[in-house]
């Protein structure tokens, strides 16, 4: 019979669960609840409440994130894109080496990292092509989960059950332990999603021409012409003005003066008699201008995409990614124009576009936006929103590097971890610090580059695990499976606890979802007498294997906009692989890590 205390944790966890389901929460906000009501109730300590944020765990996760964001600007990309680009139009061939490098790539980089590393490549693959995304990138987002699985650093969750293990046994999983078992699971799932898996996907969006210029979110017919007449209060008045007067509802993209079009005009350029504005509104929004302003409309449509860029100005295409500051926000509340020198001139949600007024609609993650902007302050602006540029290849986020030092100093920490001189967290914050000190990114580049999300949401989780564990609640939720043992075999045990892990991943993160689990494995291989390491690989594989929705992981809510996925489209490709993984990975297990 649970205890009160341990029914009290139970029904904190129910609520933490329903609530990342719910997903109105972000997950982080969501983690310090369930600890901040654990603290309270008495299960957590309060003055070991926050002892989270310097466990081992969450301190090498913030230190790969500054490492991945390191390799993404030395000179590996280049090589990357350079030899993709050189693959036939033969889908299967495509399919296989693009998912192949991002299966590579995230073994050793943050899972969402060697997916922002590709997604462009991707992109482009599919103009060349002519295929649709859809059909390329949630097998994209599938093969860097996958990848992930190979080595310690390669996702969260690893990392997670490393240090349980150390804390129970007091010996950690090494550099390249998960290799034996997910090296074999990576193998097969990437040759499913490459050569089968994609087959199942739906055209979401039509197959894009090979015109590189052309964006995936069209604007044609979405443009209007006005005039300022000689007889406009706002003659000899600055831009600005006008866009107090829409309340932010409007773009200026180009203002034509006599002979000359001037794209993206700055906001501090003043009106002229007979000056012709081109502009991006809703209706409600120019009858405002037209009757406040007096500017006449000219005519409507027949703006194409390619006249709104130049050398100097850019039309580009970029994602929202998760934890950017857009996120939950409007165009209006950031005065996107003034602050950052950007127009918004499209929004685009699951490859639909929105048709509501672009100032007031708030952005989510995944959402495709269509920005006019100068190309030298475009790169400065998606890295402090926090947006990856999809449609122009030559648009990277800050600098890019030319050497392979960032390289050679990830692999001097990895071969640290592996020969054991250094642990995991101190071997990846010293290569940290050592990727500034050799000027491959700037200090400020650290605090950026870390997923402050995924560092709230271990640090709050982790005592909340160790109290599940401590509570003796781990004992109760195991002790079925207990029951279960006296007369099932080891290889059920281990499935159905995959499986289970693999649910609760589909619904909240990860990492989270390892943090929990891994208690109820250890109990349960220690109520059977059985080595805690088949029980820990098995939440391992299952933590990291989530596939059936878009919110269990930020690399499928990454792709949902861009590929024009829906909610239910995920399982579709995800149950199979599920299923394949369950059958594969559990007598891989037993097979190198014997009960």
């Amino acid at each position: 019979m649970p205890t009160p205390d341990q029914l009290l944790l139970f029904a904190i966890l129910a609520g933490a669960l329903g609530l990342f389901a719910w997903g109105r929460l972000r997950f982080d906000l969501v983690a310090l609840l369930a600890l901040l009501a654990a603290v309270i109730g008495g299960l957590v300590p309060m003055e070991g409440a926050f002892n989270g944020f310097g466990h081992p765990a969450v301190i090498t996760v913030a230190a790969i994130l500054v490492l991945t964001r390191a390799l993404r600007t030395s000179a590996l990309l280049g090589v990357i894109s350079r030899l993709l680009g050189r693959l036939t139009t033969r889908p299967t061939l495509q399919m296989l080496a693009l998912t192949a490098t991002c299966g590579v790539c995230s073994a050793f980089m943050n899972n969402v990292g060697a997916l922002a590393l590709l997604l462009p490549v991707a992109l482009e693959l599919a103009r060349t092509s002519g295929r649709s995304p859809s059909q390329l990138l949630m097998p994209l987002s599938f093969a860097s989960l996958l990848g992930g699985l190979i080595t310690l650093v390669g996702t969260p969750p690893n990392i997670v059950i490393a240090n349980l293990r150390a804390e129970a046994t007091g010996t950690s999983f090494g550099m390249f332990d998960f290799a034996p078992v997910g090296l074999t699971v990576a193998a097969v799932g990437i040759g499913f999603v490459a050569l089968a898996g994609w087959r199942l996907l739906p055209e979401r969006l039509a197959a894009q021409p090979s015109d590189r210029e052309r964006p995936l979110v069209e604007i044609e017919g979405y443009i209007t012409e006005a005039r300022v007449p000689s007889k406009s209060a706002f003659v000899g008045r600055r831009l600005l003005d006008l866009f107090a007067v829409s309340q932010g509802d409007i773009s200026v993209v180009a203002l034509v003066r006599r002979k000359d079009r001037i794209l993206a005009p700055s906001g501090f350029l003043r009106l002229q008699s007979g000056d012709i504005l081109i502009l991006e509104a809703d209706p409600q929004a120019l009858r405002r201008l037209v009757e406040t302003a007096g500017v006449e409309l000219v005519g409507a449509g027949g703006i194409r995409a390619e006249t709104l860029r130049s050398e100097r100005v850019g039309l580009i295409e970029a994602v929202i990614t998760p934890s950017s500051r857009l996120e939950g926000r409007t165009a209006r509340s950031l005065r996107l124009h003034t602050r950052y020198g950007v127009n918004l001139l499209a929004v685009s949600r699951q490859g639909e576009r929105i048709y509501e007024r672009l100032g007031q609609v708030r952005f989510q993650p995944g959402d495709v936006l269509l920005l006019q902007g100068e190309r030298e302050v475009m790169p400065e602006a998606f890295q402090n929103l926090g947006v990856l540029p999809l449609a122009e290849r030559g648009l990277e986020i800050g600098r890019r590097s030319d050497n392979w030092r960032g390289l050679g100093i990830f692999a001097v920490a990895v071969g640290l971890v592996v020969l054991g001189l250094l642990p995991p967290h101190i071997a990846f914050t010293g290569a940290a610090v050592a990727v500034v000190l050799a000027g491959e990114l700037q200090l400020r580049d650290i605090y950026e580059s870390i997923d402050w999300p995924i560092v709230v949401l271990l640090g709050a989780m982790i005592p909340v695990g160790q109290a599940l564990e401590t509570s003796g609640g781990s004992m109760v939720i195991a002790q079925p499976i207990l029951d279960l043992g006296e007369s099932a075999p080891v290889w059920l045990i281990l499935a159905l606890l995959m499986a289970v892990t693999m649910l609760l991943s589909d619904v909240m993160n990860n990492a989270a979802t390892a943090v929990l689990m891994a208690p109820i494995g250890i109990e349960i291989a220690n109520g059977l007498g059985y080595s805690l390491d088949p029980f820990l690989m098995a939440v391992a594989v299952g933590a990291s294997s989530t596939y059936l929705t878009p919110i269990g992981h930020q690399s499928n809510l990454l792709v949902m906009g861009p590929g024009g996925y829906r909610f239910g489209d995920y399982a579709r490709m995800g149950l199979p692989l599920d299923l394949l993984i369950l059958l594969l990975a559990v007598p891989a297990i037993l097979l190198v890590w014997p009960v």
